[in-house]
């Protein structure tokens, strides 16, 4: 059993060094094996949960942005944009700026939006910004949302950057 061999390894380490050591039959040894056993055992049951909870459901990058951009409008987002990114870049297909009145409003409009995607089953998301709440950005895969703070979306200006024409073939 794997448990038992890491339980033998630690007492033939603390052994060879001269530490105190517990025989591997004693109560400690074995309280130490049922613990790890009871962990991998959890470990397991959690990951056979997710499968089960999580269907794979087929959608595309278009009702994603659909779903965004409703959630965008009922969190009453100010200043959306919606930029095409697909041969740009290959970070995703659409890239979506939008802007709340205050931290407060930033982070409920990110929330508002999380649950939305959750809720159709788009996913894996990945989310930064979301304890500052000044600039929070949302990546479902295909759409990346960028939730500002007016003062930081003029700031960075991201939607300068990418709305520029392509400069391939210029010399």
């Amino acid at each position: 059993m794997k448990f038992k061999v890491q339980v033998d390894d630690l007492y033939s380490r603390n052994q060879a060094h001269g530490f105190p050591t517990i025989s591997s039959g004693s109560l400690r040894a074995k309280y130490v094996r049922n613990k790890l056993t009871n962990i991998q055992q959890a470990g397991s049951a959690s990951k056979s949960a997710k499968s089960q909870t999580s269907k794979a459901v087929p959608y595309s990058a278009e009702d994603v942005l659909k779903t965004v951009t409703e959630s965008l409008d009922d969190s009453k987002a100010e200043n959306s944009n919606t930029i095409s990114i697909k041969g740009k870049s290959a970070l995703g297909d659409y890239m979506v700026v939008t802007s709340g009145r205050s931290h407060r409003h930033v982070a409920a409009i990110a929330d508002h939006l999380l649950r939305e995607l959750k809720s159709k089953g788009f996913g894996p998301l990945k989310i930064e910004g979301q304890q500052a709440a000044d600039w929070i950005l949302i990546d479902t895969g295909d759409i990346i949302i960028h939730v500002f703070r007016p003062e930081v979306r003029d700031f960075y200006a991201i939607e300068k950057m990418w709305s520029m024409p392509d400069q391939t073939e210029q010399h």
